[in-house]
């Protein structure tokens, strides 16, 4: 395995410190609207993608490409709809739980 094929782009997206630079280091073009109000949910979803990745052995151009498609996949999740609709945190998702926990429970009072 070369060591150093799997450091470079993931060791970059490593030490990004915003979502602008992750696109800007995978050459992946973006409407700012869009990142402006979604940039962590994006990440979000992306490193989800990531998890079920494997690049041991990987030569570098193969780990770029691959990470660019994920970060395409993340962004255009986002495009197609919003952040509330993909849930990709626990806080939204928990919310939703709530609301259909709430709506299921009718009590007896109001049925007459």
């Amino acid at each position: 395995m070369n060591s150093t094929a799997v450091a470079g782009t993931l060791d970059r997206l490593g030490k990004a410190s915003s979502a602008e630079e992750f696109f800007s280091l995978l050459g992946v073009e973006y409407d700012p609207k869009i990142v402006n109000v979604a940039r962590l949910h994006i990440l979000k979803r992306m490193g989800q993608y990531l998890a079920d990745e494997q690049f041991t052995g990987a030569p570098e151009a193969e780990i770029r490409a691959r990470c660019k498609a994920i970060l395409e996949q993340a962004y255009a999740d986002f495009v197609r709809s919003s952040p509330i609709d993909q849930r990709v945190f626990k806080v939204l998702k928990d919310a939703v739980a709530d609301t259909k926990k709430a709506a299921a429970f009718v009590p007896l009072s109001e049925l007459e």
